[in-house]
Parts: C-alpha cells; structure tokens; sequence
C-alpha cells in the first residue's frame, strides 16, 4: 500500500490469517498492480449474470491512477476504463453503481480538469464521461464516497473536504448532468465533517442517510439524515468513551423497520469499535463490543450487510486468529459474533469495502492489499 493512501486512509491496514470455514473460502481473482490495476479500497456490486464490478485505487496503465474492472463469474477480469488524470480522474477509493442500461456511475478523489476529483459515468461499451469536476470551492472536493442513484437516474454523493466551510458536501447530479450542492457540513456540535468511504443511502421514500468522520460535539463523528425535502438533520452524535463508538467510517443500513446499522472503528468498551443500531427516533443501541483478540474481529473500517433475518456481515482491518482482520457475522437471534475467514496475507490482506451478499447467501468482497502479488484480491464466500 502506498504511503499516500496510509495518510488518506488514517487507518492501520495489518496482515490477515485463516480462520474459520475455510473450505467455503474462495479468492476469484489476484490484482497484480501492472495493467490490471490493484488495491481495491471499496468492495464489489453484482449484476444478474453474477459478474462484479468495481475499483482500483492504483495501477491500469502509466501514470498509474487506478481502473473501474469487472470480474466474471470464471474469475477472469476485464478494465473497463483506466484514468489518465486530467480531464479524466484518479484515484477512485470508492464503490460503483449500476443502472439498468449496464452504465456505471462513480468519483474519483482527484483529477479532473482542476484537480479536485470527477463525478463519471461509464457505459456498457467503455466509454467513460466526467460528469463533474469538483473546482476546490463550493462544490467540495477530493471526494471519497461513493454514489446512489434514485429511480430517476439522479445521483447523489458526498464530497470529503472543501465546500463553503471547508468541511465537505453533499451534492446532486440530475439526469441531465447539472451539478447542485444539497449540503455544506459546517463542523461544529450541530454538524458532520469529513465524510469517508462507503456510499450515502436512500429509503424508499427518498431520504438520505450517511456518515462522517468528524464533527459533533466530541468531533467523533455523527449519523445524518438529509430529508426528500433537503432539510439536514443530525440522528446521532458519537461522543466516544466507553459507552459510545467513534469515528464511523463506510455506508449506512437500514431494515424494513426504519432502523440504522453501521460501525464505527474505535472507542467503544475495548477501543477496537463497535457495531450500532440507531432507531427511528434516534436511539443508539449498541449491538457489539469488539475486543482486541484472536478469536474476535475489532476495528471495522466499512458499514455492514443486512439478511432477511437480522444477520449483519461486516469485515474489519484487525484480529482475526493472527491479528489482521476478519469477515464476520453478527447473530440477530442471540448477538453473538462468529468469525467466518480470516485472512493470511495469501488470500489478501486489508478490508475497507463493504460485503456484497446474494440473495442465496452468498458473500463477496475485496482486500487492499495481500494476494498472489501483493496487491489485492476479490474473495468469495459460501456459507
């Protein structure tokens, strides 16, 4: 991993180890970091074929500012569009999203044509088109989360820094490429700062949720809703301590209920994170306490994953059966986590994106680094 993306990434990304069901384990495809690109930060989305998409924040071809690719289902992969910088983008830490017409929307944190970072589009031939370049004012800038798109085909996302008070944005690019800010975090007790990783989230009825870093009254971070009507309201404060998380990190889930999970990566009763539950009417739960221990996964960098059952899946960046991170699940039944793989640097190394799961169950995801190459993987694992 490379020393701009530990300072980006103000996390500990350590070596991975086994445990668990391994023989349910399988890695799909090892980046080599060459034309293929490599350390994929956010995790994959599936279409009906059952093949994956993706980033990589590195590698593609010279100058090296990483690729959107696509996995199939034999696990051979194919980039889809390598950045070149300007006009184009760089660096994309970020997920994809896909409409229905097989187009691929997204950001990258820098790039462009003023260097700040893209809102792009590539379409089932390749051909990619910046819809935004982020100018550094009050648009925002270096965007590192990723995009959601409503059944109009706009797109939201968030900016991590710049905007009005320099804290970040939320933003709007409808159908027709025009680009709004819905939101300018300002800090402070009131507000979020920083947004980092994972993607926004909508309800049916249109309301966004999501996360940032920073701000609060303990600038631990806060839990936001921006409402249909673009009203911006603050659900939860983390204030950190024992009693509460810090530093939340990744996407929002929400059930049928109403209900909001994620993660944050530390504080919490051990300091090693935690994974919460916010009600409707903003009531923090906390469902898990992870602990520094082999046999436990502890700080989570990416939100987690719903079954129809309560069940949430998650990956962390540390512990596991050698202390390098885990893919877990957390009972809805009994709260009792059980850790599903551990990674041993050979099947990756490095967990930051969020799991995709499948209507049978099965889950998929991506390592920063590790692998054949040192570079990455995209895993798979059946239940």
């Amino acid at each position: 991993m490379t020393n701009r993306l530990c300072v980006l990434a103000f996390l500990a990304v350590c070596g991975l180890a086994a445990l668990g069901q391994a023989q349910a384990f399988t890695v799909l495809y090892n980046f080599t970091g060459s034309s293929d690109g490599g350390n994929p930060y956010a995790g994959v989305i599936q279409d009906s074929a059952g093949k994956l998409y993706g980033t990589v924040e590195f590698g593609g071809s010279y100058p090296y500012y990483g690729a959107v690719f696509k996995v199939n289902t034999a696990g051979k992969e194919t980039v889809l569009h390598r950045f070149a910088g300007n006009p184009d983008g760089e660096y994309p830490f970020i997920p994809v999203v896909r409409d229905s017409k097989g187009s691929l929307y997204g950001t990258t944190y820098e790039g462009g044509s003023r260097y700040y970072g893209t809102v792009f589009r590539i379409d089932g031939a390749g051909n990619e088109k910046v819809l935004h370049s982020f100018t550094g004012g009050n648009d925002g800038c270096y965007p590192m989360q990723g995009l959601v798109r409503d059944k109009a085909g706009n797109l939201y996302g968030t900016a991590s820094f710049c905007g009005s008070s320099g804290y970040g944005t939320i933003f709007k690019v409808d159908g027709s490429g025009k680009f709004s800010v819905l939101h300018s975090f300002i800090d402070g007790s009131s507000d979020g700062a920083g947004p980092y990783y994972g993607h926004l989230t909508m309800d049916k009825s249109g309301n966004l949720y999501g996360l940032t870093g920073g701000g609060g009254p303990s600038n631990y971070g806060v839990l936001y809703e921006l409402s249909g009507n673009g009203a911006f309201a603050v659900v939860h404060r983390f204030v950190g301590g024992t009693t509460d998380g810090c530093y939340p990190l990744g996407s929002v889930t929400e059930d049928k209920a109403g209900n909001l999970y994620g993660t944050t990566e530390y504080c919490g009763s051990n300091n090693r994170g935690l994974i919460w539950a916010v009600s409707k009417t903003g009531k923090e739960t906390i469902l898990y306490n992870f602990e520094y221990l082999p046999s436990d996964a502890c700080n989570p960098a990416a939100g987690v994953t719903l079954d129809s059952k309560g069940n949430l899946y998650g990956v962390t960046l540390d512990c596991g059966a050698n202390y390098g991170g885990a893919l877990y699940q957390l009972s809805a039944a009994d709260g009792t986590l059980t850790l599903l793989h551990s990674f041993d640097y050979k099947d990756g190394e490095g967990l930051m994106g969020e799991v995709w799961r499948t209507s049978n169950g099965a889950l998929f995801g991506t390592t920063v680094g590790g692998g054949t190459y040192g570079h990455g993987t995209v895993w798979k694992y059946v239940p």
